[in-house]
């Protein structure tokens, strides 16, 4: 696989990090978690529902991982962690700013030891700016960052995204740096240090919506933005049954094909750019048109239909929609537990699941082993405490 042989020493907690270094370990690389002693370790071991006494958001963010759980105020378990740092090749972190230099796992204090790591920390406004000190999380990240400005329901009121975009951008751009690391490190044998910020994530990740905010110095009129539901054929709309359909693409050949079927060739110009008010009588009709059937009868009303249509599915309907199931982005243990698939695809050494999810500090000892200690010392460290 294209990782294997890349040790990786995670720090991190909940979405990010973990989902970053899983990334990592469903493509070959070895990842030893970190866990805190207290708090009884990773935090998502206990959010949401359990199978088999596992989360499945913990199942979703670190099967294939080694776990280690050490006290790093301990003098062996810091000890022990640097170590793990020292033979790593990646470090992974996403402690608020300024922590992990209080636990001495900062750094500097790595490539002191191991110059050619890869060190990323991963935070909410990143190492500096005047925000550094500031406690968030995905949401508010993605209010300063003006996107939760931008989601509104249809009530024209801000609504929480369904998606976690800070974290999940955050986590993605993350491994690309990590990579882009590592092959430079081929060519320079020297490590490097990332920086990663979710509200820079996200800042970068709307060059599409910037028209109005770079060109006239105001913000958006979100009903009236292209991707925002400005243009009748880029929208959501309810159908008869209290669902929803949606309508994906605005070019006028897909506007053509469905107003062409609806007999109503006269909305066809309106549908032309610019996107706005100009286009409220076609939504007009859309919203009472697509009221008039079932979302079950809208499907297959679409069938003959070259548009970009779809049906709002939930999220068990999307589990099980053929194109998921095809693409193996559900995917079933040996038990018929349920897990999310890899998206990265490889044609020439692809991913590979080990659905094993580590039970709290599982490693300890094997791993400290690795690291040449005896069993004299691992028993001395357990009984100081260093393990937790």
């Amino acid at each position: 696989m294209k990782l294997e042989g890349v040790r990786v020493l995670d720090l991190s907690l909940f979405l990010p990090g973990p989902l970053l270094t899983q990334m990592m370990a469903d493509h070959g690389a070895e990842v030893v978690k970190l866990e805190p002693v207290r708090g009884g370790g990773e935090p998502n071991r206990e959010i949401g529902p359990k199978r088999d006494g596992v989360s499945v958001y913990f199942a979703n963010t670190h099967r294939g991982k080694r776990s280690v759980q050490l006290d790093l105020k301990n003098k062996s378990g810091r000890e022990m962690s640097l170590k793990l740092a020292e033979r790593a090749d990646v470090v992974i972190e996403a402690f608020r700013p300024g922590v992990i230099n209080r636990l001495g796992l900062d750094y500097d204090a790595v490539s002191a030891i191991n110059p050619r790591v890869i060190y990323a920390s991963l935070s909410a406004f990143g190492q500096t700016g005047p925000y550094v000190k500031k406690p968030a999380h995905d949401l508010a990240t993605e209010a300063y960052a003006g996107v939760i400005s931008t989601n509104l329901g249809f009530d024209g009121k801000p609504a929480i995204p369904a998606v976690p975009a800070a974290d999940m951008l955050t986590s993605m751009l993350g491994l690309s740096a990590v990579v882009m690391a590592l092959f430079r490190r081929h060519t320079t044998g020297q490590g490097d240090y990332i920086d990663l910020a979710m509200m820079d994530s996200l800042v970068a990740s709307l060059p599409n919506s910037m028209g109005a905010v770079f060109a006239e110095k105001v913000p958006p009129t979100v009903k009236d933005e292209r991707i925002w539901g400005g243009y009748a054929m880029y929208n959501i709309y309810e159908t008869k049954d209290e669902r929803f359909i949606v309508l994906g693409a605005s070019e006028i050949h897909f506007a053509e094909a469905v107003l062409n079927k609806l007999e109503r060739r006269d909305l066809i110009p309106l549908c032309e750019p610019p996107p706005g008010p100009s286009q409220e009588p076609v939504r007009a009709f859309f919203r009472d048109t697509f009221k008039t059937r079932t979302q079950a009868e809208w499907i297959e009303w679409f069938e003959d239909v070259d548009a970009a249509f779809a049906p709002v599915n939930n999220l068990r309907e999307a589990m099980d929609d053929p194109q998921v199931r095809a693409r193996d982005m559900v995917v079933t243990d040996e038990r018929g537990h349920e897990h999310l698939g890899i998206p990265i695809k490889f044609q020439n050494e692809p991913g590979e699941i080990n659905f094993s999810a580590p039970d709290v500090g599982a490693d300890n000892e094997a791993v400290a082993r690795e690291l040449g200690y005896s069993d004299d010392e691992i028993k001395s460290m357990r009984n100081d405490g260093a393990f937790g």
